[in-house]
């Protein structure tokens, strides 16, 4: 059923044009996939796995690093220094008395940090996973912010005095705490004769034994992650922690093969789980360093795969598109995340595993969802997002998603949240105002899109036509409409043009009677001017650059509606989108379009 993808210029994607702008710097990929030694835990002796066996059916670390002596105090053995920044912005409110959150701001002294407390999510994973320590260290020097810091800290550890339940105690949350008390030790123990250094110890050793026993009980796979990094860290930096370190390590190793896919892209297809991922390896390998402890070859093989595929949803000014809940990361955070890691690579062009496909073309970038959503249990904010994309020429957003569902809480009000996953909230195709998969609450999915085909070509014709073309379709609307969703974008190769097709084919031997509504919605980046022609064929886009582009739908006609896009900092702005709509003989139909800059 696929539709021919020939160089013939009988394709009727295919038009002739003058020029033949090449792509100066070819997009490459990473030269291998994963194998299963990408996912094995360091090399041990027969006396190391014991050992490890033996930590994890109970026996204490001190008994078996040094049976015969007494367990240490808890102490840190070394200063973790990572190269990852955090926010100044949000430091800086906090050393003013607040907590500054997707734009939202919290007095300190009104926040309820006990674990029973209801916080939107955006608060409770900065509350109860302390990322703020790294903003406010990013804020000043530690003279500056310590006291700020202890203070909250003071505050956390009086509402929490011990393991329990409720957010604070949820794996993911204890891991990165952990971790962050870890890596930001120096800022929070300042003086290491004080109470508080001695409370945060204990308290530190306390959530490592929880971890122990409790990372099974993650909610995901990115959660875990958190723990197995926060366990590995305190094996290395705690005294009597080789025990530890060896069981985390494993933890680990299995951890990371089932987070990520062959071509390195996370399972929930979320570049802001991408990037939580790449930021705990970068914290952890920095603990290796202050350890003094070669980093295992897993850490840096996994960092080389988790960054490429990351870069290949980034826009001309090095942001991030819109995908799975997220925003539109700035350019200054991945690049500071990619710094971090040390890794210099490009964009992965065809990340087919992870599910998006990029192509570049002049100064043109195209997006484009061509997989099923993340399966439920890998979620977190998943949408309903196959066969949508997103473009962009000179880092000027043309086409978008609106995003930003992982920010609900913040400035994104937590009532539009299911609405920001929704097939209605990408520029796809929906029909009946339905998904194309089910969104259901806390960021999960339910059933819809099982397939999709994707096929993907570099067209050279003898008019001088030379062009990337990308053709997918998925069944998420057989069971209710009996009608495969095919979309073919071909982008030219000087990127002044984009050619589209929608088609809906039956997916079904026995046809259904009947139309059913449809629409294909372009929701329209941040400071483009829309304005529809008299006719109703066609629009004028006005780029902030003074450039101007043409959209034009072939024998439909054009609505002009209010949007939403989310930015990176989790702010809603007020955007247009493009919708062609009507209704679809059950038997099928196309419909093609056009974008092409004119000026």
């Amino acid at each position: 059923m696929a539709i021919p993808a020939s160089g013939s210029t009988d394709d009727p994607l295919l038009q002739p044009h003058s020029g033949d702008a090449r792509e100066p710097f070819p997009v490459t990929e990473p030269g291998r996939a994963l194998a299963l030694a990408d996912f094995s835990p360091p090399s041990a002796s027969a006396g190391e796995r014991l050992i490890r066996f033996a930590y994890r059916m109970g026996l204490s670390g001190s008994v078996l690093s040094a049976p015969f002596r007494r367990p240490a105090r808890p102490h840190l053995l070394a200063t973790v220094e990572s190269p990852l920044p955090g926010d100044r912005v949000a430091g800086m409110a906090l050393r003013s008395g607040h907590f500054l959150v997707y734009g939202v701001k919290a007095p300190i002294a009104q926040i309820d940090f006990s674990s029973a407390a209801k916080l939107t999510p955006p608060f409770e994973r900065v509350v109860h996973g302390f990322s703020w320590l790294r903003d406010i260290e990013a804020a000043g020097t530690r003279q500056q912010s310590a006291a700020t810091a202890e203070r909250v800290l003071g505050a956390w550890l009086d509402a929490n005095p011990g393991p329990g339940k409720g957010a604070a105690w949820r794996v993911g949350n204890a891991g990165h705490r952990a971790l962050a008390w870890i890596v930001h030790a120096p800022l929070i123990m300042s003086n290491s004769e004080s109470a508080l250094c001695g409370r945060v110890l204990e308290a530190l050793e306390a959530t490592a034994r929880w971890l122990d026993r409790n990372t099974g009980k993650a909610g995901d796979r990115l959660e875990e992650l958190a723990a197995w990094c926060a366990i590995t860290a305190a094996g290395l930096l705690l005294p009597q922690g080789k025990p530890r370190r060896l069981y985390g390590e494993a933890g680990l190793a299995r951890v990371l093969g089932d987070l990520v896919g062959n071509d390195g892209g996370v399972l929930s297809r979320s570049p802001l789980d991408q990037m939580e991922a790449i930021g705990l390896l970068i914290d952890l390998t920095a603990c290796y360093r202050a350890a003094g402890l070669d980093t295992p070859d897993i850490l840096d093989t996994m960092l080389q795969l988790l960054v490429p595929p990351l870069l290949a949803l980034t826009h001309g000014e090095g942001g991030l598109g819109n995908w799975q809940g997220c925003g539109a990361i700035s350019a200054a955070r991945v690049n500071a995340l990619v710094d971090a890691a040390q890794v210099r690579t490009r964009p992965l062009r065809d990340a087919r595993q992870w599910g998006y496909q990029r192509a570049v073309a002049g100064k043109t970038i195209l997006q484009f969802d061509a997989a099923p959503p993340p399966l439920a249990r890998h979620a977190r904010h998943g949408c309903a997002s196959t066969l949508s994309f997103e473009m962009s020429h000179l880092g000027q957003r043309i086409v978008v998603n609106c995003g930003g569902a992982a920010f609900a809480g913040g400035q994104v009000p937590v009532r539009i949240e299911q609405g920001l996953r929704a097939s209605a909230a990408h520029s796809t195709l929906v029909l009946g105002d339905a998904n194309s998969t089910a969104v259901l609450i806390n960021g999960r999915l339910g059933s819809g899109v099982n397939e999709v085909e994707v096929e993907r070509r570099t067209l050279d014709t003898d008019n001088g036509v030379t062009a990337t073309r990308i053709e997918a379709s998925h069944d998420g609307y057989v069971p209710r409409f009996g009608l495969i969703h095919r979309r073919l974008l071909m982008l030219r190769d000087d990127g002044l043009e984009l050619r589209g097709a929608d088609l809906l084919v039956p997916g079904t031997q026995k046809g259904k009677r009947g139309k059913v509504p449809f629409a294909i919605r372009f929701h329209l980046g941040p400071e483009v001017d829309a304005s529809l022609w008299e006719n109703g064929r066609g629009a004028g886009l006005a780029l902030p650059d003074g450039s101007y582009w043409q959209f034009l739908a072939e024998n439909e006609t054009l609505e002009l509606e209010e949007s939403i896009w989310i930015d990176g900092d989790g702010k809603p702005h007020p955007v247009q989108q493009l919708v062609v709509q009507g209704l679809v003989s059950r038997g099928g139909g196309s419909f093609s379009w056009l974008l092409k800059k004119a000026g």
